[in-house]
């Protein structure tokens, strides 16, 4: 059976004053895949390490389905922990780095081999028992790691970065035999990520992690869509951000952002507020681009002619980087159809979006 964390204001200040967590608090639901998302430095190992009872909070309390374990050792949280380097004893062969967590348990041998080669199965390495680390690729090894921590059937499993050391497209590969893996489980899953997409992909939920504290929580979407604050909406991906002060347009509430650039905020936004400086996201593949004849005002608020300054093919789509009239520079982001050439590098076009597809950030 999975189970539920709670993490309630846990910090953690390390000698020397060195605050790597700060009043932290999430719930993560059983049988979820959960992410810790953030750059190096944010607090999400450290936060892992709390939650598998390596390390202990300064202040704060963690509970397993209601029952506090804040200060419970680690070998008797019922969690099982897959690290970035995987940990596999070099000496020892799969089948062997596989039971050790079951041999320390006291389990008999006959059950030790039944487990392993479930385990193994599982993970589509059967009938590599008798190789040993060494011999292994490193998605294999991978593998191994995940069969030594799935055997012990735990409630709770902790991964720590654990593709980080794969090519691309083997990291991607495994991204969706981990998840299948963990649905096909049940397990709940706290998983530790830097790489915004793998987090994307993977996460039922994701919290964003900055400087120690939680930015955000919230599914995939949610994350990427609605970003709460700058930072988020910067982290995630590739994204346009403008601040100026609120203005009256003929529509409605609008967004001054320097050298006459006005730009139209969503009904649900336009009076919330007031006369302060306002943060607001737009992402570069809600911007449609077309080519300018220099004549074509756009809709007022909803478009800006610029000139393009460079390109960058991405294989779907094509990025491009546009200097705007007013000198700001933005990100359009367009679908490769291949249809018709992209625009040149010196090219005037003009933007377009959505009032819509701008996302309001919090200070």
């Amino acid at each position: 059976m999975s189970a539920a964390i709670e993490i309630a204001g846990v910090s953690k200040v390390y000698d020397g004053g060195v605050r790597a967590v700060d009043a932290v608090a999430m719930d993560i639901r059983p049988g979820e895949f959960f992410s810790l998302l953030g750059p190096s430095g944010c607090g999400k190992t450290t936060t892992l390490r709390m939650i598998a009872g390596f390390d202990s909070p300064s202040t704060g309390k963690i509970c397993l389905d209601g029952a506090d374990i804040t200060h419970v050792p680690a070998h008797k949280r019922d969690m099982a922990m897959v690290f970035q380097n995987y940990a596999l004893f070099p000496h020892r062969t799969v089948a062997e780095n596989v039971a050790f967590g079951l041999r320390m348990r006291k389990v008999d041998k006959a059950t030790i081999a039944a487990k392993v080669k479930a385990a193994l199965a599982m993970v589509e390495l059967s009938g590599m028992e008798d190789r040993r680390p060494a011999q292994l690729s490193g998605g294999q090894q991978q593998r191994v790691a995940l069969a030594r921590a799935i055997v012990i059937s735990p409630r709770v499993l902790l991964c720590d970065e654990p593709l980080g050391a794969l090519d691309k497209k083997l990291r991607q590969q495994m991204q969706f035999e981990l998840k299948q893996l963990q649905k096909n489980l049940g397990v709940t899953l706290v998983f530790v990520t830097h790489d915004q997409e793998e987090a994307l992909a993977m996460s039922d939920r994701i919290a964003v992690m900055n400087a120690g504290r939680v930015e955000q929580i919230g599914t995939p979407t949610e994350i990427y869509d609605q970003p709460r604050t700058r930072f988020v909406a910067d982290f995630i991906g590739d994204t346009n951000i403008f601040r100026g002060q609120r203005a009256m347009m003929d529509r409605g509430a609008g967004l001054a952002v320097g050298s006459g650039l006005v730009l139209t905020l969503p009904k649900a936004v336009a009076t919330a507020g007031n006369e302060a400086g306002l943060s607001v996201a737009l992402r570069p593949e809600k911007i449609v681009v077309s080519p300018s004849s220099g004549a074509d005002g756009g809709s007022a608020g909803r478009s800006a002619r610029g000139t393009v300054e460079s390109t960058n093919f991405l294989g779907g789509a094509v990025l491009y980087r546009i200097v705007l009239e007013d000198g700001q520079r933005v990100l359009a982001q367009q679908p490769n159809s291949g249809a018709g050439p992209f625009h040149a590098p010196g090219q005037a076009v003009t933007l377009s979006w959505q009032p819509g597809d701008l996302v309001i950030l919090e200070d």
